[in-house]
């Protein structure tokens, strides 16, 4: 195997990854299926929002002309959400408005409705100075032709209302990547299984499925018949994904059957290992019929590490959007010492200190068989390789973790 595979710094390892991956398709869908979808057509407004003056207060519309002037105005009428006031507004004239409702013509000014008092017929104002118009402009929240979303952006709540107010009901979003998940390894059984005495859990393909779906894919586990290369080629071959990502057997033992069986398959390996720690094993390449295949190691931790730098990325760049990943800075809350030849990324705490500075803490234990460490941590630590030793205080760089 040649050299040039071995051994790659994570951001070459990544760059490969990467290379050629793009949105893979698209489909329209309705908008409450949109969340968590990756737009794939900018929208742009047809309309003003509001697409008349709104009220912004419940009140009385008038002429600005006539506040402090007139001392009691004849009620015309009534403007509520939905049921405008037709005519023009007069001088001496107010209408009773509320809060959302369209502001008749002629009026420029809403009194609220606790500086007014009504008799009858008339309403009287208690006259300030240069009153708020608490009038909400047509168009003050986006204009007609104005472009609201662009292609790329991933639909969350708040988006979703941003399009449900420009009047869409169905959106153009990226088809979401389809990723098989096969978990290998004899000392592996399914929760819920009782567990023979040299055997543990398997927990990996469980976050890795759910991580799979927070990142906009769609997961599918892999159940080979047997624990054989054969066995794993035949499940992989009849496997409608984008990208297969396997758990385990990426090492170089006379049990690690993946690759043997991927070869089966026609793979053409782009990363056989890289220097970063923990996730040594991590490989990356494509089967010859165009299918991604990214091999995790079977430590949980590991395979998480990996998953959050390498699948992460490589998921949004097949759906459409951004790849890059939100690296964000921190200050070191106790000292570390020299970092080895290795990347290494750290399972950490954030915090925030008196002085309002983002802090981060990591756990002393960073064994990659530990789950219980990564389910306390909500960031991720770098150390580059062969960095020096770093003081508390020190600034870093951290890549935060999705927590409920």
């Amino acid at each position: 195997m040649s050299q040039a595979l071995k051994n790659l710094t994570v951001e070459e390892a990544r760059s490969r990854m990467l290379d050629g991956a793009a949105r893979l398709g698209v489909e329209t869908v309705a908008l409450p299926d949109a969340i968590g979808r990756v737009l794939a057509a900018q929208i742009v407004a047809d309309r003003h929002q509001p697409p008349f003056d709104a009220s912004a207060m419940d009140g009385w519309a008038i002429r600005r002309a006539d506040y402090g002037v007139i001392d009691a105005f004849a009620i015309v009428g009534e403007s509520a959400a939905g049921r405008a006031y037709a005519a023009a507004l007069e001088a001496g004239q107010a209408v009773r408005i509320f809060t959302g409702a369209p502001v008749p013509a002629g009026a420029d000014l809403v009194v609220i409705q606790e500086e007014a008092t009504r008799d009858g017929d008339v309403v009287r104002f208690a006259a300030g100075d240069d009153p708020k118009s608490n009038i909400r402009p047509a168009g003050g929240d986006f204009r007609s032709g104005e472009r609201l979303l662009e292609a790329g952006a991933r639909i969350d709540p708040w988006r979703l209302s941003l399009a449900a107010a420009a009047g869409r009901d169905r959106l153009e979003v990226a088809r979401r990547p389809k990723v098989a998940i096969l978990a290998t390894g004899d000392e592996l059984v399914p929760p819920g299984v009782a567990p023979a005495p040299d055997q543990i859990f398997e927990s990996g393909s469980f976050s890795l499925a759910a991580l799979i779906t927070a990142w906009g894919g769609e997961a599918v586990k892999l159940a080979p018949a047997a624990d054989s290369a054969d066995a794993i080629a035949d499940a992989v071959r009849g496997a409608a994904v984008d990208l297969v990502v396997t758990i385990g057997g990426a090492s170089v033992g006379d049990y690690d059957l993946v690759k043997p069986a991927m070869t089966q398959l026609g793979l053409d390996l782009r990363v056989q290992t890289i220097a970063v720690r923990p996730g040594k094993p991590t490989w990356f390449g494509f089967l010859a019929d165009g299918r991604r295949v990214l091999g995790l190691p079977g430590n949980p931790a590991s395979a998480l590490v990996c998953a959050e730098l390498f699948l992460r990325p490589l998921l949004a760049a097949l759906a459409g959007a951004e790849a890059a990943l939100p690296f964000t800075p921190a200050r070191l809350a106790a000292p570390l010492p020299a970092n080895g030849p290795r990347e290494h990324w750290m399972r950490a705490a954030r915090a925030v200190d008196a002085e309002g500075r983002l802090v981060v803490t990591p756990f002393p234990d960073q064994d990659s068989s530990l789950v219980g460490v990564f389910a306390r941590a909500d960031a991720l630590l770098r150390r580059p390789a062969g960095s020096p030793p770093a003081a508390a205080g020190d600034l870093v760089t951290i890549l935060p973790l999705a927590r409920a």
